[in-house]
């Protein structure tokens, strides 16, 4: 892996990201533009089953 590849994955974790951002090192325009390059994959998704009870209301 390059590090420049390496390095635009560590913008993908919100803490990095935000931290960033307070810092005014990267701007939302940039965030923006990097999700939108993200590739779609939901295709792939698979559904998972649990046991436990859904906290989702």
């Amino acid at each position: 892996m390059k590090l420049r590849q390496a390095l635009e994955e560590k913008l993908l974790d919100v803490r990095l990201r935000d931290r960033l951002l307070a810092e005014n090192k990267i701007s939302k325009e940039e965030i923006e533009k990097m999700k939108k390059n993200l590739p779609d994959d939901a295709d792939r998704a698979v559904a998972l089953e649990s046991d436990a009870p859904s906290t989702r209301q």
